[in-house]
């Protein structure tokens, strides 16, 4: 999203006022309520796959060994032969080795391995790890006991897949590729539509193809890295030929590979744009090639902006069909606001000739991106979301609300920017005139100083030069001596020393002092400008915030979206069993920071050993009266054993009472449990304590 809308929708003439504050509150509070009523209406999604269930489920006793585990997700999955692994006590591999079946049936995703015969009792580790529809590589673990629970030799991973030093390369990559593109999609954006001499310009050149370079080392790191980042996690996986084949393969790698392509159709759009486009001079014909750009350079970046949507989020999830196109306007809008906004600093600060006019046409470019980015920003964070509880209780949420509060410091900086900016279309014009007369009579004025140095050091040479002088000092043809005996130069054709004259790299390089100095003078006038002094302040400020809204949404693309949180946390369940005798009893204080949030969770555990226990919690309020919550969950850990957490849901039987049955621990050891209590919609609080158990 962006936030520059207050101040490029301003007439050049127009002071500012205040009902455009009252219309963006005004909107505010549309865009607010729609949100509320998608956030409050929406329905069941995914867009991470989740494990959803299995068979036996986790934590489960079994009479005899099953000759299978099926594994169900909340989508579709990619697994590899190696993706499933069931591992007895000792740590040996329980299952035949072989890829795991698929066993869909219509819209559910499952997926099963066989196991050896004839396995012994004790408690086995099944370890999983796929990628999901939308590119991003999942992983966990689950036990389940034969006969009886009993110690394991298995520790289980402590690192997610897609972690370590190549997750973090991966994501470093991933944020360089979007920072790329921005600036080679709006860098190109901004020279065609608001300032078509900046095509000229240098530094606007290195801006883009600087961009380019970035998206296209960052892609080929991608595709290198995709094998290991979705299977071993080892760096020198990176160079795997089999691997890399495999990647070929798949729906990212078909995608990082059609944005190479498409980046080499980039290559000679930018080789167009700032060699034939920039040397046009005939307006008619420049007008055409203009048309020709902007068609050409929209395709390509509409391609390239695919490539992210067709192996992302939102190719996976509800209404595939509608969000693939709504995120490729997301992204282009991005491109052509952040990307312009950089361009546009890049301009005022390394760059004299910038007028009033570019800028008056970037605030309305920006303005259309502000409305672009405001849809489809709503749709897409409904969709990855999907409810209130979601948006507070899960890390995408979080991070989303992170997202939000810097689009709001943007809104906060743009206020201030729109001032600048209106004062500097109102008076761009006659500021322009006057600078550019005031530099032209500078650089004429620098120009002459030039020459006259020039000059006085021929002279200097001149004198110090012995020549057949005559009796009254008269020299060579080359010059003659005055009366004083001063030597004079004969002039030139052009009014310069011949030896000036004579001499076509000093020439040349005298003309390269003069341009030197006429632009320094240009800029020094202009810098002094307060109106885009002022621009050029608030919009480096407004890039900084932005670079840290890219951070935080190239960390959001690969986070669990919420939805898929709350639905694995739904379909989890846990095995039933007798229960025995010897609770322990715990307290545990909590406080929600909410409305009628604090009060003490009261837990027992029957038996506290290993094998199945029942639990019944108790939730008091400080005057100790039963207290109502809307939701609570439990989780234990065995951290010495690298086990857990195991999730356990417990059932609200009446006001403040809950009860889990046929809670399964497999083996001894002080174990983590963990409370989380909701008291609101936004309001809750994870506590934990440790408990010998067995």
């Amino acid at each position: 999203m962006t936030a520059t809308a207050p101040h490029f929708g301003t007439p050049p003439s127009t002071p500012v006022p205040r009902r455009p504050l009252a219309a963006a509150a005004l909107l505010a509070a549309l865009v607010g309520m729609v949100f509320g009523l998608l956030l409050g209406g929406a329905g069941p999604a995914s867009a991470h796959a989740a494990l959803t269930g299995s068979d036996p489920q986790d934590g489960a006793v079994v009479d005899t060994a099953p000759k299978e585990v099926t594994l169900t997700f909340s989508e579709q999955v990619a697994m590899g032969s190696d993706s499933v692994r069931v591992l007895d006590p000792h740590g040996k591999r329980a299952d035949t080795a072989v890829a795991p079946r698929d066993l869909r049936s219509g819209s559910t995703v499952k997926y099963g391995v066989s196991l050896h015969s004839g396995l012994p009792d004790g408690t086995y580790t099944v370890a999983w790890q796929a990628v999901s529809a939308d590119s991003h590589p999942v992983s966990g673990a689950f036990t389940f006991s034969v006969g009886a629970p009993s110690e394991t030799t298995v520790a289980l991973p402590t690192e997610q897949a897609g972690g370590g030093l190549v997750g973090t390369l991966y994501d470093i990559a991933r944020y360089a590729a979007y920072a790329g593109f921005i600036l080679l999609a709006g860098g190109a954006a901004f020279v065609l539509a608001c300032w078509q001499r900046g095509a000229g310009a240098r530094p606007l050149q290195r801006l883009v193809v600087r961009g380019w370079m970035t998206l296209t080392a960052a892609t080929l790191a991608m595709l290198l890295l995709r094998n290991p980042y979705t299977g071993s996690g080892k760096l020198a996986d990176a160079f795997d030929l089999d691997g890399l084949k495999a990647v070929l393969d798949t729906r990212p790698g078909a995608a990082l590979v059609s944005r190479l392509l498409l980046l080499g159709a980039s290559a000679l759009f930018i080789a167009v744009l700032f060699g034939a486009y920039a040397k046009r001079e005939d307006e008619r014909e420049k007008k055409d090639l203009t048309f020709g750009l902007a068609v050409g350079g929209t395709v390509i970046a509409a391609g390239i902006a695919g490539t992210w949507a067709l192996a992302e989020h939102a190719s996976a999830g509800i209404q595939p069909g509608i969000a693939m196109p709504v995120d490729i306007l997301h992204l282009l809008a991005v491109a052509a606001w952040l990307g312009g906004l950089v361009a546009l600093l890049v301009a005022l600060h390394r760059t004299p000739d910038i007028g009033a006019t570019a800028v008056r046409r970037f605030s309305r470019i920006a303005f259309g991106s502000v409305l672009v980015l405001t849809a489809t920003g709503i749709y897409q964070s409904w969709r990855q979301v999907g409810t209130w509880s979601a948006l507070t209780g899960t890390e995408y949420g979080r991070l989303l609300l992170v997202k939000v509060g810097l689009v709001a410091v943007l809104v906060g900086i743009a206020w201030f920017s729109r001032r600048w900016t209106a004062r500097l279309v109102s008076n761009g014009a006659e500021r322009l005139v006057a600078n550019g007369a005031a530099a032209e009579r500078s650089a004429e004025g620098a120009g002459a100083q030039t020459d006259a140095t020039e000059v006085g050091a021929e002279v200097g040479a001149a004198i110090e030069r012995p020549g057949a002088g005559t009796e009254d000092g008269a020299g060579t043809e080359d010059g003659a001596r005055t009366e004083d005996g001063a030597r004079t130069e004969k002039p030139g054709a052009e009014g310069a020393p011949a030896s000036l004259a004579e001499d076509p790299a000093r020439a040349a390089q005298l003309a390269r002092q003069r341009a030197a100095v006429a632009t320094a003078e240009k800029k020094r006038i202009r810098d002094a400008d307060p109106e885009r002094s002022g621009l050029r302040r608030s919009v480096l400020t407004e890039v900084t915030v932005a670079v840290a809204l890219l951070a935080v949404t190239t960390v959001l693309t690969s986070t669990e979206p919420g939805r898929t949180e709350e639905e694995a946390a739904r379909g989890t369940t846990t095995a039933t069993a007798p229960a025995a005798e010897g609770p322990v009893n715990l307290t545990l204080p909590f406080d929600t920071g909410g409305q009628n949030g604090k009060g003490t969770v009261r837990m027992d555990i029957d038996p506290a050993r290993t094998g199945t226990n029942e639990l019944h919690i108790w939730i008091d309020s400080p005057d100790g009266k039963a207290m109502d919550v809307p939701e609570l969950k439990l989780a234990f850990t065995l951290e010495s054993k690298d086990i857990g957490p195991l999730p356990v849901l417990p059932v609200r039987l009446t006001e403040g009472h809950w009860t889990a049955s046929g809670v399964q621990i497999p083996m001894a050891g002080t174990w983590k449990v963990a409370v989380t209590v909701r008291t609101s919609d936004i309001d809750q609080t994870t506590i934990d304590k440790n408990v010998k158990i067995g």
